[in-house]
């Protein structure tokens, strides 16, 4: 049995470790709320912007001028962007992630070029003998959408000079505090709809049942190379709110479990410590008792 002093000494530690868990989880709860303000506040917009360049996409079905809206017959290179976050004590949040894109990869019968967002996503992957062509670490705790333009860039970029054929986002989508679900939705080429007479609304998920009517100056071809490039931003803006949002979640949640856990040791640790400390001082009036006898 350990001593009651090696007994102290780790319980003293493992406090030091719940006040830091602690600490952790209080920060993580001040930008999770915020996060999860800008998730849910951008979500209806971005949902609306699928919905009129949806519509935009049926106006244009026949011209072909935009190469974002080329679906290829041959699918010869997949590009993938994957958000991760840029630190770890976040739970499964980021192992949930990358298994989705190691899984998305084993499936796919042609090559993956990955795009990372995030130091954990590219050392994970870099272990893997994955393809990288691009990497972004450290972003704002606040992004905007400047901060995502480089991305869009590459992302664009690889696929007009056809370097890929198809472009997914794999990030986690935010559903609530304690849940949040790894997601693969794809970029890019824009699918159009079917038909003009389908519900835009019940597919992006605005509201069931409805339709818009949109008007266009001057017409939908003459907007089309302004709109689809924002929009392909703002899809990846998007992601990276659901993704911070879900971060600091399970961050949350994490250390919120890790301080209960070490309270939990504290509390075992402090009566093996009142047992060690009961047990040496009856040893000790042992002793005494039997110095006594013995000098009767």
């Amino acid at each position: 049995m350990a001593s009651a002093r090696d007994i102290q000494r780790r319980r003293r530690s493992v406090k030091n470790v719940s006040k830091v868990t602690g600490a952790l989880q209080t920060v993580a709860a001040s930008r999770v709320r915020r996060a999860q303000s800008q998730a849910l506040a951008t979500r209806a917009y971005a949902h609306a912007a699928m919905d009129i360049l949806n519509d935009i996409a049926v106006h244009t079905s026949g011209d072909s001028s935009h190469v974002l809206l080329e679906l290829r017959a041959e699918i010869r290179a997949i590009g993938a962007i994957l958000i991760t976050s840029d630190r770890g004590l976040a739970g499964p949040y980021n192992s949930n992630v990358v298994r989705t894109a190691y899984e998305f990869q084993r499936k796919q019968a042609v090559p993956v070029r990955f795009t990372t967002v995030g130091r954990k996503g590219r050392d994970l992957l870099v272990r893997r003998g994955s393809t990288i062509i691009a990497e972004f670490t450290d972003m704002p705790a606040v992004p905007s959408i400047l901060d995502i333009s480089t991305i869009a860039r590459v992302a664009i970029d690889d696929f007009a000079n056809q370097s890929v054929d198809e472009v997914y986002l794999i990030f986690t989508r935010f559903v609530n505090m304690l849940r949040q679900d790894p997601t693969i939705q794809r970029l890019l080429p824009l699918q159009p709809l079917k038909s003009k007479d389908e519900k835009l609304g019940s597919q992006v998920g605005i509201i069931p049942g409805l339709t818009a009517i949109f008007t266009y100056e001057p017409d939908p071809e003459a907007i089309l190379n302004e709109i689809l490039p924002r929009f392909t931003e703002l899809q990846i803006f998007q992601a990276l709110l659901e993704s911070l949002a879900s971060e600091h979640s399970a961050r949350m949640v994490a250390m919120r479990n890790a301080t209960e856990n070490a309270n939990a040791i504290v509390d075992e640790l402090t009566l093996a410590y009142n047992k060690a400390r009961q047990l040496a001082i009856t040893s000790e009036i042992l002793d005494i008792v039997g110095g006594a006898e013995a000098l009767k």
